[in-house]
This record gives C-alpha cells, sequence and structure tokens, in this order.
C-alpha cells in the first residue's frame, strides 16, 4: 500500500480522499438564474450562477435585497423539482404573495419565524445536520440585520439598558458553525443583511455583524440603488451590485441590475454598459447602437430583446472578455514570483 493511499485509509473522518478524487473539489454544483450579469456577480461568468456556501445581499432598506434572495430561490428550484426552501423571517417583509410573484411552490418553503439569533443559530444546525449530501435545500435568512441576541431580549424583559456585547459573538459562532456543512453537503445559503456607514470624512458603507460574516461567506454584496425616471415620473430603480468580497469575482466590482414597476427585473440588466466597454456594441450616435459589424441602428429601448443579446452572448470572444474583466485569476502566483527572483538574481550577477 502506497503512503497516501495509507493516510486515507488512517483517516477517521469518512469524506477523507485524495484531493483529485475528492467530490468537495470537482466542479460545483451551479445554480443559473435567468439574469447573465447577476450570474456574473456569483461566479465571473456568464452561464455561472449560485454556488453552495454562504452569499450576503446587504444595503439600506427597500434596496431589493429580499428580491434577490427570491430570485436565486426560484432559480434553485427550478433546476430541482424536488428541491425545498428553509426560509428564516425576522422581518416578516416577504408574504406569500411575494413568493408567487416569483413564481415559487410556496407548498415547497418551510417557513420558520425566528426572534433571536440564538433561536435561528439552534434550529438551523438542527435541520443542517440531518440533511444529507444529494438532498436539495436552499437556506434564505430574512434578515439578520435587526435579529437580536437572546441577552439582548432578556435585558429589556428585565428592564436593563446595558449595552449588548454578544449580538456579534452569536452571529460569528452561527456562522462558524454551518459554513462547513453548506459545503460539504451542497447547500446555498442566501441572508439578508443590512449596512451602516462609518464615521469619518469619507464614509463607507459597513455590512453589519461583526467579523463573522465576513469570514464565512463566499459572497457579500452591497446593493446601492439610483432612481429610473420619465417625463411620467418615477419608473424603477438601477440598483449596483458592489461586490464587497467574493471567491470568484475581482472585489469592488460594480453589476447595474434594472428593475422597473411594470416589468420587474430586466433578463438583459447591465449587458449593454459592458458590451460598449468590450467593443462589442458601438455608439454611433448620440442615442443610438449598433452590434459591432453590423449597420442597422437600435434606440436604447429596442436593445432591451433576447433577440438584440443572443448573438452578443454567443460570442466567444464577449464571454472570454466577461470572464477576463470579472474573474479572479487563476494563473499561478508561485512561478510569477520564482521567475521573479530568478530575474533579480540573474540582474544582480
Amino acid at each position: 500500500m502506497s503512503l497516501i493511499n495509507k493516510l486515507r485509509k488512517n483517516s477517521t473522518i469518512r469524506e477523507t480522499e485524495i484531493l483529485t478524487d475528492s467530490k468537495f473539489f470537482t466542479a460545483k454544483d451551479m445554480i443559473q438564474t435567468p439574469v447573465p450579469m447577476i450570474n456574473v456577480a456569483l461566479s465571473g461568468k456568464l452561464d455561472g450562477g449560485l454556488t453552495p456556501g454562504l452569499t450576503v445581499f446587504a444595503g439600506p432598506s427597500k434596496h431589493f435585497k429580499t428580491a434577490f434572495a427570491m430570485l436565486l430561490a426560484k432559480s434553485y428550484m427550478d433546476k430541482y423539482e424536488d428541491a425545498a426552501i428553509l426560509f428564516y423571517d425576522s422581518e416578516f417583509g416577504a408574504p406569500a404573495g411575494y413568493f408567487k410573484s416569483f413564481g415559487i411552490d410556496t407548498d415547497r418553503v418551510i417557513h420558520t419565524p425566528i426572534t433571536d439569533i440564538e433561536q435561528l443559530k439552534h434550529d438551523m444546525m438542527s435541520q443542517i445536520n440531518n440533511i444529507e449530501r444529494g438532498e436539495h435545500v436552499i437556506v434564505i435568512v430574512d434578515s439578520i440585520g435587526n435579529l437580536a441576541s437572546k441577552k439582548e431580549v432578556d435585558d429589556a424583559l428585565e428592564g436593563k439598558s446595558v449595552a449588548d456585547m454578544t449580538r456579534a459573538k452569536q452571529l460569528k459562532s452561527l456562522f462558524r458553525m454551518c459554513t462547513p456543512h453548506l459545503t460539504i453537503k451542497d447547500i446555498p445559503m442566501v441572508v439578508v443583511n443590512h449596512t451602516y456607514k462609518e464615521i469619518g470624512l469619507f464614509p463607507k458603507d459597513i455590512v453589519s455583524g461583526g467579523t463573522g460574516v465576513y469570514y464565512s461567506a463566499d459572497n457579500i454584496f452591497i446593493i446601492g440603488r439610483q432612481q429610473e425616471k420619465s417625463a411620467e415620473g418615477l419608473t424603477g430603480y438601477n440598483f449596483i451590485i458592489n461586490v464587497e468580497k467574493s471567491r470568484f469575482v475581482r472585489e469592488k466590482s460594480k453589476i447595474p441590475v434594472e428593475v422597473s414597476f411594470e416589468g420587474g427585473i430586466s433578463t438583459w440588466s447591465g449587458l449593454l454598459d459592458v458590451a460598449l466597454e468590450s467593443g462589442h456594441v458601438v455608439k454611433p450616435a448620440n442615442g443610438w447602437y449598433q452590434k459591432k459589424g453590423e449597420e442597422k441602428k437600435y434606440r436604447q429601448n429596442d436593445t432591451d430583446t433576447k433577440e438584440f443579446w443572443m448573438s452578443i452572448l454567443a460570442d466567444v470572444t464577449f464571454r472570454d472578455w466577461i470572464t477576463t474583466h470579472y474573474s479572479i485569476s487563476n494563473s499561478s502566483l508561485i512561478a510569477e514570483f520564482t521567475d521573479k527572483i530568478i530575474q533579480e538574481e540573474y540582474e544582480n550577477v
């Protein structure tokens, strides 16, 4: 028996395997959404999507955070007919009608109201511990932003007004315990959170909840918002997904997503800006657009169609440009570092 097989056999952990054979390092389960640029935000690829692990949408109130979570849940359930949603609810801002507006079958949703972090932690660990790899479950938490700790609740009931120093520790404990199970059991978890402004001359948005969220998350998105107006008034919003942390996408990337009051999320959100930057769409005159190499001109509203985008999305050069522009490089940093050392030694001879 070779040494490598001896070490594998002697392990007391059931999932221990040679790295090249490990199921945790093979191709990850990828949940593709119907919005290409959201796939880019999640994975750096147009045909990518949500992977197992922790994804956080953070931002102020009314910034479409719950809707983004619903979109991912719907995409998961579309891929797996036997899938179920574990929905932990602390804000009750998503009534049954909200699920139905996304086409989610509410008979496949387990709704669990929660009042404090410890309650969430105990129930979530009980649920996840009893899920087997291969069972299709997505966890949604809406939200941890206003969720109190048990100590904070108990102090209020006893009439105490002391500061609560346990909340961040309890959140860190929650994510520390559940994160390994998400990868081992192939479970995506989407958490809605809040942000606050740091104190300073140029304050930036900070995700609430302490360092536990940052350490555990695969993706942290801070949502910004701009109004979309016409002559008739406000017609919707342009939301900006700011990539605060990602294991797949370059941090500080900005992904625009257009949402109108009439049509909801635009499938083709953000593509026009990206295609202009890549050169696959050009602007021959103010208010007009052309596909590269074509003579036909389009108004902006006419670009928001499947017919306009399918040929561009099928273009390998456009897909490669997206991947190169947004994905984290997989090139060998060790090789580059070694080459630099060799070059410096050669120059010093």
